[in-house]
């Protein structure tokens, strides 16, 4: 099964649209067979309002649950570029890496826990091939009060 028909099975859809950046940046840069996505947040870009679906400090404002939600937010925003880029997902020969970023206070020791929404549903949806390194940070903020942040590199098929 494509990973696209993957994420419709699930009754989840790709974004049509493409994140904004919100600063200096781009969001995809491609160099060789390798894809670097900055950072996502979890935006409803679709919405008419393209606003985080969840926001504040996880433990607090925002529970586990939520932020694993969050974060296959921002896995559909970043499958979004990458399709917009490439065309069609088959052409992913490896996740390598993400990182992810948790807005929490500083007795918060759950992070891993928090970015595994993530891990769990790239590998769902890319099955072996989604199997990645990663670093999970807690941090004080991130920009939009954003729950999570996650930043992909992925690996491209030769053309």
């Amino acid at each position: 099964m494509t990973p696209e028909k993957k994420i419709e099975s699930l009754n989840l859809v790709i974004p049509k649209g493409i994140s904004k950046a919100l600063g200096s940046y781009v969001p995809l840069v491609r160099v060789d067979n390798f894809v670097f996505i900055s950072g996502q947040l979890p935006i409803e870009i679709d919405s008419p309002t393209n606003d985080l679906k969840f926001k504040g400090k996880v433990g607090k404002q925002v529970s586990i649950e939520d932020a694993q939600s969050a974060c296959e937010v921002c896995c559909l925003n970043a499958i979004s570029i990458l399709k917009n880029s490439v065309g069609e997902l088959d052409k992913v020969k490896r996740i390598v890496k993400i990182t992810g970023y948790v807005n929490c206070d500083d007795s918060f020791v759950d992070h891993p826990k928090v970015i595994n929404g993530a891990s769990d549903f790239l590998i769902e949806i890319f099955g072996e091939v989604g199997r990645h390194s990663r670093v999970a940070v807690g941090v004080n903020s991130l920009p939009l009060n954003s729950p999570v942040e996650i930043d992909f590199v992925i690996q491209l098929k030769e053309s």
